[in-house]
This record gives C-alpha cells, sequence and structure tokens, in this order.
C-alpha cells in the first residue's frame, strides 16, 4: 500500500484494561469504526496515545494490532518518538517490520538541541527506513520549532518525507512552507481548533484528535471545509469548537478519553502521571459535552 497524506487521519488514543494494560480487542474496533466513518489513516503511539510511556514491545504490539485490525484499507502511521536518535531509529525499524506505512516523526523528548543537532536526529531517524515520513512541528509542547525555511531545507534533503504535520497554531507557517516548497510537501493541521483556517491557507490533511470520538463529524467538517462550502463548514466549526478546544491544554489526554468514554467508545484510563479528572474541571467538560451532545448537528450519509 502506498502512503497517501491527505485527508483525516486520528492520533488515536490509547485505550487500557483495568490494570492499564493496552485493550487490544477494543483497540481493533475502534479504528475499524473510525476508518468506517471516513478517515483516511491511523496514527498511533503519539501524545494524545500517550506513548510515553509505552516499552518498545508495547509500542511494538499496538502496531501490529491497529495494522492487523485495518488490513489494506487505510495505511498505519508509526509515531516515533524518544530521548535519543539510536532508539528513536529502532523503533522505525521496528514500525516498518510491524506492517506501518509510514513514520510521523518528532524532535527528541527533553533535549531543545539547535538546527544542526535537529537536522542531525530528523535525517537519520527518516534515512533510518524507506517509509514515507511526516515531520512533526509542534513547538508549543515539545520546544523545539523548524523554521519553514528549515523545512524546506530538509525536504530538498529528504526524498522519503512528503509531509509536515505543522502544530504551531499559527496558520501563517501554512502559507509560509507552500511558499517555499510548492507542492513538494503535504501540509496536515495538528491543532484541532484551527482545522478550518489551514484549510484556507493551503493545508490538505489533518491529524486530528476528537475525532477518536466524532469521526463523521470530523470528516464532513473537513470535507465541506476544503469543498470550500464555507457556510456548513461554519455550521459545523461553531458546534464542534467547544470540543475541538479541547484537544489544546495540558490535559488534553483525559479530556479526549472523558469525551470517548461519553460517546459510549473508550474509557477514562490513563496511565499516571496522568490522572482521570476530577472535580470542577470533571463537571465542567461533562457540561460542555453535554451541550455538544444536545445540539449535535446531521451528518451526510
Amino acid at each position: 500500500m502506498t502512503m497517501n497524506w491527505t485527508g483525516v487521519m486520528p492520533a488515536i488514543t490509547t485505550c487500557f484494561d483495568a490494570d492499564l494494560n493496552i485493550d487490544h480487542e477494543f483497540t481493533a474496533r475502534h479504528v475499524n469504526w473510525l476508518v468506517d466513518n471516513g478517515c483516511t489513516g491511523i496514527v498511533t503511539n503519539g501524545s494524545l496515545g500517550e506513548g510515553g510511556t509505552f516499552s518498545l514491545e508495547e509500542k511494538i504490539s499496538l502496531w501490529k494490532t491497529v495494522v492487523d485490525a485495518v488490513g489494506d484499507r487505510v495505511p498505519v502511521v508509526a509515531a516515533i518518538a524518544s530521548m535519543t536518535t539510536a532508539d528513536a531509529c529502532l523503533q522505525a525499524v521496528e514500525a516498518e517490520t510491524a506492517g506501518c506505512r509510514g513514520l510521523m516523526v518528532l524532535p527528541p523528548y527533553v533535549y531543545r538541541g539547535d538546527w544542526r543537532e535537529m537536522k542531525y536526529h530528523i535525517s537519520t531517524v527518516v534515512g533510518a527506513t524507506s517509509l514515507s515520513c511526516m515531520l512533526y512541528n509542534n513547538p508549543v509542547a515539545y520546544g523545539t520549532d523548524f523554521l519553514p525555511e528549515q523545512i524546506a531545507e530538509l525536504a530538498a534533503e529528504l526524498p522519503n518525507l512528503h509531509a509536515v504535520k505543522e502544530s504551531s497554531t499559527d496558520v501563517r507557517r501554512i502559507t509560509a512552507i507552500r511558499a517555499i516548497c510548492g507542492e513538494r510537501l503535504r501540509i496536515f493541521v495538528g491543532v484541532d481548533d484551527c482545522i478550518v483556517e489551514g484549510i484556507n491557507a493551503g493545508a490538505t490533511g489533518w491529524i486530528a484528535g476528537l475525532v477518536s470520538a466524532f469521526p463523521k463529524e470530523s470528516v464532513d467538517l473537513f470535507n465541506v471545509a476544503m469543498a470550500g462550502e464555507a457556510e456548513r463548514a461554519r455550521e459545523i466549526y461553531e458546534w464542534f469548537l467547544p470540543l475541538l478546544r479541547l484537544d489544546t491544554v495540558p490535559k488534553f489526554v483525559q479530556l479526549i478519553k472523558l469525551v470517548q468514554e461519553k460517546v459510549g467508545w473508550g474509557n477514562t484510563r490513563v496511565r499516571p502521571p496522568r490522572l482521570e479528572l476530577v472535580g470542577e474541571e470533571l463537571e465542567d467538560t461533562l457540561a460542555i459535552i453535554d451541550r455538544a451532545l444536545a445540539t449535535r448537528p446531521a451528518t451526510k450519509a
């Protein structure tokens, strides 16, 4: 299967059982439900999936579960993140062996290197396999900012770098990357609450979070925005925004898992140091979810 970087690709949460082990049976059902509702790929083991809490063996087992579940319906993209370049390369190789068709490559955890160091890291990891790769730029979360000129330099030197997930929250970055790279890279929006603005700026894909609970609404929003149906996009977006903003705060994992539990597709279990929501924070979020469910728009057949 060739990797086609376009459409709505969920960065899935990871469901845990009562012992906080990966619930593989649920995961298989969940990813097929997402594909049934129009998602074009599955991204797993990223920050939304609590990938930093997994051993390598757990990552491999999760990749295999998702690959086996979706088969040839859509490609599976492995999120590759580590504190060391060597370990990230090992993850990349194991992801390819497990059947993943693409990689989403993150800068190293903790250490915020300069451009020379980050270029070495990304180039080495992308070069570890022949898989099609996406660069994940998220300076808000990781502190490392790949500027448009640096992204263009990577694209010029790495033939299997085909996309960038732009999560700087600044939609001007999309137009800046397009101005330098043209059609060389596919640009994905990586922040849920600027997807319409990102599409208007030239993005052609969405690595999405709330899609794990609302895949049909996410796909409908993406499609009508891409088609230039401004009024319909505005209607869905205004309804969706209070939920989409849950993807932009430190407890986004707990928040999205709570939304999933409320719609019957998951539970709220997280691995420490994350803890489930309590008190006023929980009540405020439940109120947002209840309002959204009470006013849920009709979706296209």
